[in-house]
């Protein structure tokens, strides 16, 4: 693992550029094979069949659990496959506090699967320090939390939550896909695992499913690569390969995402059309002064509110630039509809109570030039006030 006094946009670098030592290529070779020859009977070798380990895969690894401050990573086929193993962790009779807000796969696996091994939940507002505590049950081992949430940008004060949760003995989980490592490293503020959706921020360029965990311990390490191991969900060498090469741009690109995310937040905050804005680098966001705390940046993902599913509508037809599509974190902006996309698995009722109202939209603002961006928005947003004006 490479030295961690270095600063992460050298530890991008660092990490996922290895020369070869006998050819000299800087790239990490694709070890597209299956299964390694041993030297003897007694005398394995450090790799023998790749659901087990694989060198290519060691580097992605070795890598996130670098820039994340901790002790081991893990590559997994999905960002779902990573949660789900992070999970299995778990025993029958065991509890999970879950934060209210959270992705909607997380919040499928949580209420429909779980359950079938015998692991109850309970559903609290991990930013609210009472709500957390009553939460916590005798058999509490996790609590899991986003920060910032999917899809309200919702903030938890993160050592707040640890403490907590490590008074009663139990670990803390965090999503840190939002905010990667460049901004956020919540092991650093006692979380004991940390989850991305390496699909997302990490690789960039929406060509790969990749998901990543990494450990704070040897002992949570060694449970979870026992799941990965059992479980075979792993990631596969040449998306390994994407990935790596994604990660050698991700400061560069985080950086100039979140700038452009911050920039089209306040202008949001300037138009009639748009009912309210979520985005924790907001001076107004009321999670603002935690996010300042714990993170360098409010991130390059905000959601905003134009009143109706039908303004939706019709914004989706009259812009340009965005992809209107699932998914985030790519250098293209993508507009979605959480209701229609990442939280369709919960009711109606159960949107409106986490904040994810029918006019919400999720945007992942990407690399354009943030003036193209500005205008096709106004464009749109002028052709729905004339409509609405006509009729």
């Amino acid at each position: 693992m490479s030295d961690q006094h270095y600063s992460d946009s050298t530890q991008v670098i660092k990490t996922t550029t290895k020369p070869d030592p006998t050819t000299g290529a800087i790239n990490p070779p694709i070890q597209l094979s299956s299964t390694f020859a041993q030297p003897g009977l007694d005398d394995f070798g450090p790799y023998d069949y790749s659901r087990s380990g694989n060198p290519t895969r060691d580097v992605v690894e070795e890598s996130v659990a670098t820039l994340e401050h901790g002790d081991r990573g893990f590559a997994f086929a999905t960002g779902m496959a990573a949660i789900s193993a992070a999970f299995l962790t778990l025993h029958q009779g065991d509890h999970v506090v879950v934060t209210n807000d959270v992705y909607g796969g997380t919040f499928r696996l949580v209420t429909e699967l779980l359950p079938n091994y015998g692991i109850d939940y309970t559903f609290a507002d991990c930013s609210d320090p009472v709500a957390l505590e009553a939460a916590i049950q005798e058999n509490t081992k996790v609590v899991y939390i986003e920060t910032p949430s999917n899809p309200t940008l919702a903030v938890t004060d993160i050592a707040q939550a640890v403490k907590i949760a490590h008074s009663h003995d139990a670990l803390v989980f965090a999503d840190n896909t939002f905010m990667t490592p460049i901004f956020q490293k919540p092991l650093d503020l006692g979380v004991d695992l940390v989850l991305h959706s390496g699909t997302k921020f990490l690789a960039g360029h929406s060509d790969i499913l990749a998901g990543l965990i990494v450990t704070k311990t040897p002992e949570l390490g060694e449970a979870v690569y026992f799941v990965q191991n059992a479980m075979g969900a792993t990631l596969g060498v040449s998306d390994c390969w994407l990935l790596l090469r994604g990660i050698k741009t991700l400061s560069v690109r985080v950086k100039a995402e979140a700038r452009n995310a911050q920039a089209i937040a306040e202008w949001f905050q300037t138009q009639p059309l748009v009912k309210a804005v979520h985005y924790p680098g907001l001076a107004t966001d009321p999670g603002h002064a935690v996010q300042a705390k714990q993170a360098t940046s409010g991130g390059a993902v905000l959601s905003f509110d134009v009143g109706s599913e039908a303004n939706v509508a019709e914004l989706v037809n009259h812009l340009k630039i965005p992809v209107f599509s699932v998914s985030l974190g790519a250098v293209e902006t993508i507009l979605s509809y959480p209701p229609k996309m990442s939280h369709a698995e919960l009711s109606a009722a159960e949107r409106h109570a986490r904040g994810i109202s029918d006019g919400l939209l999720r945007l992942s603002v990407g690399v354009e030039d943030v003036a193209d961006l500005k205008a096709d928005f106004a464009q749109a947003f002028a052709q729905i006030s004339h409509q609405q004006t006509v009729k």
